[in-house]
């Protein structure tokens, strides 16, 4: 099955109104990185043992370890959790940039390090979410 395929299974099987965020959000990043990868994680691990929830993801930058391995992987990840949706933005040095520079302005969510959460679009400010993508996705570029 295709990662399009895939996307479009997983924003379909949830339940409304959390169906329409997803497929908002997929739209948004879909415009804002027209020509970024898309990726589908089922949140399986090699053992087909449940890890994390799927997630979609849009870009690709490379994670540098500290061992000097690396791994390619999205920049942006989108997933629906029990009580709403995330936003990952990965790749940031600075942990503490997301919620100082945008936790106050977003609206109703919680702001970490590198995830917004929140339960609806409704609840957030979506402006200030796209300026966290874009800055997110600037930085990871920048490494």
């Amino acid at each position: 099955m295709s990662v399009q395929q895939q996307i479009k299974n997983y924003i379909t099987n949830q339940p409304e109104p959390k169906r329409s965020d997803i497929q908002s959000l997929h739209k948004l990043m879909l415009r804002l990185l027209p020509k970024g990868k898309l990726w589908f994680d089922n949140g399986k691990n090699s053992e087909q043992k449940t890890v994390t929830n799927p997630t979609i993801g849009y870009g690709l930058f490379t994670i540098k370890y500290a061992d000097g391995k690396t791994k390619e992987f999205f920049q942006i990840g989108i997933s629906a959790n029990t009580t709403g949706i995330s936003v990952y933005i990965m790749g940031l040095k600075d942990k503490t940039y997301l919620a100082q520079t945008f936790g106050k302005k977003i609206g109703k969510a919680t702001v970490t390090g590198y995830c917004i959460k929140f339960k609806t679009l409704q609840d957030i400010n979506i402006d200030v979410l796209e300026a966290s993508i874009q800055y997110g996705v600037k930085a990871s570029l920048e490494q």
